[in-house]
């Protein structure tokens, strides 16, 4: 695990540094879709999750989820397109987990690509997403979670 500017950036993800969003490829070939820590800074402490429903099929960069907090409501943009396969349900309950745990018990959604290779190219990890989160972070000054 990483740090950026206090924000933890896991190296084994897939990021939309864009749209804040972290993707993990499962052994089945889905992806576990979820906001990053850097994204739950900016949202604040988060009140309502309303994942799409499993079933349905979101396109790369459309919405997979609404999440609200206190000061901002919007979406959480799908990393590439694919089908809604399972939706975190404790969150529906708990949306404060995706704060507490953005990487962890915290996922939003996972989607069944339509077609990983095709869509996932600009998709970052590793050194070159921190370097991305860092760059990213300096042009919106922020100081840190």
């Amino acid at each position: 695990m990483s740090v950026v500017k206090g924000c933890d950036i896991p190296d084994d993800l897939f990021y939309d540094i864009e749209n804040n969003v972290w993707a993990r490829r499962e052994a089945d070939g889905t992806l576990t879709v979820g906001m990053t820590a850097y994204g739950c800074a900016l949202a604040g402490q988060l009140v309502s999750v309303a994942p799409r429903k499993a079933g349905r099929s979101v396109r790369k960069a459309k919405s997979c989820a609404t999440v609200e907090s206190g000061k901002w409501v919007g979406p959480v943009k799908a990393p590439v397109s694919g089908e809604v396969v399972a939706v975190n349900e404790a969150l529906l309950e708990n949306p404060g987990l995706v704060n507490e745990d953005p990487y962890g018990a915290g996922w939003i959604v996972r989607l069944r690509p339509d077609d990983w290779d095709a869509e996932s190219g600009d998709l970052l990890t590793g050194e070159a997403a921190l370097a991305a989160f860092a760059a990213k972070m300096d042009a919106d000054g922020f100081t840190g979670c």
